[in-house]
């Protein structure tokens, strides 16, 4: 009996750990960077102004991102439609014929040794004919749309010489049935960045990477199986 309940416990058990909704996880390669530290004591100026270096404010300058660490907004306005159709239709017809040869001014007719099933044994000839016939007719056609609208605030991670921002981040969500994740990296010029409120939109990123994911319960229910991948993949042989 107590090797029933303890089993039943342990089952329990795994269940509740299965409905457990696990917290999202952070992926390195989209991490924030952080501006470098300054040192807690700063270091005695001798200059014998009010302002030291690194700790000024920038009173008549735009706040838009420029050093590294700085936060840009990045506005999501993707939209892509593609649509693609091809026909394609192959006929193919051969026919030969071989007469009868005519050597030393005679066409030569033999006889078969025994018998062969739906052939003459006697009164053969040299002449033979051939023919084929293929046909091909396919056809397909292939509609994508996808959309992604929103915003995600990133950081800088590098600034190049010639003044553009390399940036990256994430933005992670924890719902109900799953987690979901923003991840953006990509090139930015500082022109291209909207004073007003320090934003771009994600059409002026230069090789940009934008993905959006899920995992989870929800995810999982969209999912093929492992089998049912199979039978539609092009290893398989039917």
């Amino acid at each position: 009996m107590n090797s029933q309940r303890l089993r039943f416990l342990l089952l329990v058990s795994l269940l509740g750990l299965g409905a457990c909704n696990e917290m999202p996880v952070r992926d390195p390669a989209y991490a924030a960077t952080l501006p470098a530290a300054l040192p807690e004591v700063p270091p005695e100026q001798a200059d014998g102004a009010i302002y030291h270096v690194g700790r000024d404010q920038l009173l008549f300058e735009d706040l838009k991102a420029r050093r590294i660490g700085d936060i840009l907004t990045i506005n999501l306005v993707e939209k892509t439609d593609a649509s693609k159709k091809s026909n394609t239709k192959s006929d193919r017809t051969t026919s030969g014929t071989v007469t009868n040869p005519t050597i030393l001014g005679t066409t030569p007719v033999f006889d078969l040794p025994g018998a062969l099933p739906l052939a003459s044994t006697k009164n053969n000839t040299l002449a033979a004919s051939l023919s084929s016939s293929h046909s091909f007719d396919g056809s397909g056609e292939s509609k994508q749309s996808n959309s992604l609208t929103g915003g995600i605030s990133v950081t800088v991670a590098d600034v190049f010489p010639n003044g553009n921002l390399y940036v990256r981040g994430e933005k992670r969500l924890n719902l109900n049935q799953g987690n979901e994740y923003i991840k953006v990296s990509g090139i930015v010029r500082p022109i291209d960045i909207n004073a007003a409120d320090n934003s771009v939109d994600s059409t002026k990123l230069a090789d940009a990477t934008i993905i959006y994911s899920q995992d989870g319960e929800m995810a999982d229910a969209n999912k093929l199986g492992w089998l049912a991948r199979f039978f539609i993949s092009a290893i398989f042989p039917f």
